[in-house]
């Protein structure tokens, strides 16, 4: 199959067919950042509660630091 080819099938598909596929990547995004969270928290979880606290967390805001990563739970 050519670009071309690719790029032309792209055009001719309906508007539910892109907002189904729309519906579909945003629903990807929220797999991928759930899974993140995730992993950051186990990662987290493991540490002792000293290494958390040379990191500026307590062993009780690991969740919200997992949910929240753009804040910085030190308030800086």
């Amino acid at each position: 199959m050519s670009t071309t080819h690719a790029t032309n099938w792209l055009d001719r598909t309906s508007r539910p067919t892109r907002h189904v596929a729309s519906f579909v990547w945003k629903y990807w995004d929220a797999f991928q950042e759930r899974r993140e969270r995730q992993k950051l928290r186990a990662s987290l979880a493991d540490l002792s509660d000293r290494e958390l606290i040379d990191i500026g967390i307590a062993r009780d805001q690991i969740d919200y630091v997992a949910s929240n990563r753009t804040i910085d739970p030190r308030g800086r």
